[in-house]
């Protein structure tokens, strides 16, 4: 082993599901020790055969760490996994790092790190990432992240594997905040692809060819190109996310809005939408599901 790979921090990964699992295999390839757990250990068995070593509790994954990284649903996920028995806390050290990959609400984020640096001394990192599960698989995620300026330097090497650009935005919660902006335009987008390509088939178009007719113009975007052919009944496969993620993620920017004395219009009746959508398709239902919610016939 030489000794660049010898002196690379030990990774801890709490979270190896959908987005969690390829994050950790880019960890391995790059020749990082990880550690991983999962509420669902049967999720973490491909990962141990790629070189993975599965820990008994969240605990025993910080214990064993130099930065301890964690990609679980929500809010009320993160504090268990942090603050639960068994939980992160427990194996917390000074001056180790937490770095969150979920997607949850800044002022939770804020309370959290506070709390569990007055228990150990252990930086928090808050990292949303944007990208989906294609961006998770071949490193191209996009990283949003608010944490001291000390620790910038710290995390900005393992990010580098995962990302194709990381960008520090400012204190704790400064991530998550970032995050909730990027949601916006994210799920107002796909609902704008969806009714597009609605409309596009009661107006007798090929909409299977929408995505690459606009390709490179001003209505071009990564959803457009990754998810629209879902959306567009062209791709079968249903591994672009959940809507009832999206729904989670929309609703906390909503509601940070009404903190801030904010009113968004767009993003008020795109919460709406995506209520109905998770209602009519059910909760677990993939992202495109919105070409069945919206009445899109498979194209051909």
């Amino acid at each position: 082993m030489s000794s660049s790979v010898s002196e690379l921090p030990r990774i801890g990964f709490v979270g190896t599901g959908l987005m969690g699992a390829p994050m950790v295999r880019r960890l391995l390839q790059a020749a990082y020790p990880v550690t991983i757990w999962n509420r669902t250990e049967s999720k973490s068995h491909e990962l141990q055969q790629d070189g993975a070593r599965i820990a008994g509790s969240p605990a025993e994954v910080a214990e064993s760490a130099d930065i301890m990284c964690l990609c679980v649903t929500d809010t009320a996920a993160v504090e268990t996994v942090v603050f639960g028995d068994y939980g992160v806390a427990r194996g917390a050290q000074p001056d180790k790092i937490l770095v969150d990959f979920s997607s949850i609400k800044p002022d939770a984020t804020r309370k959290m790190a506070t709390r569990l640096h007055a228990l150990s001394a252990m930086h928090w990192v808050d990292a949303p990432v944007s990208g989906g599960v294609k961006g998770a698989t071949d490193g191209s995620l996009i990283i949003m992240f608010g944490s001291e300026e000390s620790v910038v330097e710290r995390v900005t090497p393992m990010f580098a594997v995962l990302a194709s650009r990381a960008t520090h935005m400012g204190r704790s919660g400064s991530g998550q905040a970032t995050k909730l902006c990027n949601q916006i335009i994210v799920a107002t987008n796909l609902l704008a692809i969806a009714e597009s390509l609605r409309l596009g088939q009661e107006a007798g178009i090929r909409i299977g060819r929408l995505p690459a007719a606009l390709s490179g113009g001003w209505a071009d975007s990564l959803p457009l190109q990754i998810i629209g052919p879902h959306i567009a009944g062209m791709k079968s496969e249903k591994k672009t996310g959940a809507l009832s993620t999206m729904l989670k993620d929309i609703e906390s920017a909503l509601s940070a809005a009404e903190d801030h004395g904010v009113e968004l219009r767009v993003l008020r009746e795109a919460v709406a939408t995506y209520k109905e959508a998770c209602s009519t398709a059910g909760s677990d239902a993939d992202i495109s599901e919105l070409g069945t919610f919206y009445g899109i016939k498979k194209s051909e």
